[in-house]
């Protein structure tokens, strides 16, 4: 997986286009994940107890993976995420300044 939990990343399609934010969780199994702030949604919620009203609360909704870049520690820039693999150890590397992530 080429995004993991604490990257910054940039929406590049949808209505939060061009936002960006920190990974708060990543899904494999159904290629989604959790943005901080972003594809923030207003849903209904019903009393709990007798007497109170019910209240409209924003929640955040996943995001799938291909719509979100990795934004480069280094160049500070979106940009795609190849693999570099040394001997045993296989690091993330930014395709633009060739950075290791």
């Amino acid at each position: 997986m080429k995004i993991h939990k604490g990257d910054t990343v940039q929406i590049i399609s949808g209505k939060d286009r061009g936002k960006s934010g920190q990974v708060s969780g990543v899904d494999y199994q159904k290629n989604t994940l959790m943005v901080a702030g972003l594809n923030v949604f207003k849903k209904n919620q019903k009393p709990k107890k007798k007497g109170e009203k019910g209240e409209v609360g924003n929640i955040s909704r996943p995001i799938r993976l291909p719509k979100v870049m990795l934004v480069c520690p280094n160049c500070k820039e979106a940009s795609r995420v190849g693999f570099k693999i040394e001997g045993e150890q296989k690091s993330r590397v930014c395709k633009k300044c060739k950075a290791t992530i």
